[in-house]
């Protein structure tokens, strides 16, 4: 089993700014209280399915990781248990709106003593097209969950925690921009991995990608929607 990355240099401020409430918890006893700071259940959901893929990754031997909505834990994860198996180590590009994330991300990847890009952007558009077809791992952890139209505009527009997860009408405001990209920024041999709720419809989202996208080598579809909730 690969160990979850060191967080303990993120502060209090940081899990509120960065990270959703969920990540947050307090626990008290009779002569103190101790604020204990924990990464949300999706992030560990993603981690499970990355290290249940771990064979299959180490054959891909990719050389581009591209990590959307800064996620601490993935990039020393997945350097970790990829390293075992591959002689050049991936390129590793995180992006996100929020500035507090990528400077977040940037010093995790100091803690555990592993190089990244954290890059302060709106998903993919702004590195294409130098890495049009050329990303071969993608992990996405969208803000998902539905809110009205106008909530989902301004938490984008103001670039902070409530764009971490409000995703409009049906949750899906962010991840169906993301997805009409896919085609062009995946390589050949390209693995995609979501995390979606049941209101996101996840069977919906693996028919509209059989339909439009061909992920994978010899077109087979190499994608895993994680549900949860």
């Amino acid at each position: 089993m690969i160990p979850t990355p060191d967080l303990s240099h993120l502060t209090k401020d940081d899990f509120i700014r960065v990270y959703e409430p969920a990540g947050l918890y307090r626990h008290g006893n009779i002569n103190s209280e101790l604020d204990i700071y924990m990464l949300s259940e999706d992030t560990f959901l993603l981690l499970d399915a990355l290290e249940d893929d771990a064979d299959h990754l180490r054959t891909l031997k990719p050389t581009l990781i591209q990590l959307d909505l800064a996620q601490d834990a993935f990039r020393p994860f997945l350097d970790a248990f990829l390293e075992m198996n591959h002689a050049v180590s991936p390129v590793f590009i995180t992006t996100d709106i929020n500035p507090r994330a990528a400077h977040c991300t940037e010093a995790t990847g100091r803690k555990n003593n592993v190089p990244l890009d954290a890059v302060i952007c709106n998903l993919v558009r702004p590195l294409k097209p130098r890495l049009s077809g050329q990303i071969d791992v993608l992990i996405f952890n969208p803000p998902y969950v539905p809110t009205e139209e106008e909530e989902a505009i301004m938490a984008q527009s103001q670039a902070d925690i409530a764009g971490a997860w409000a995703g409009g009408f049906d949750g899906m405001a962010v991840t169906n921009r993301l997805l009409d990209e896919l085609d062009s920024i995946l390589s050949p041999k390209g693995c995609f991995y979501l995390v979606a709720l049941k209101q996101n419809d996840p069977q919906g989202i693996i028919a509209r990608m059989r339909e439009t996208v061909q992920l994978g080598g010899k077109g087979e579809l190499c994608a895993k929607i994680l549900e949860w909730r």
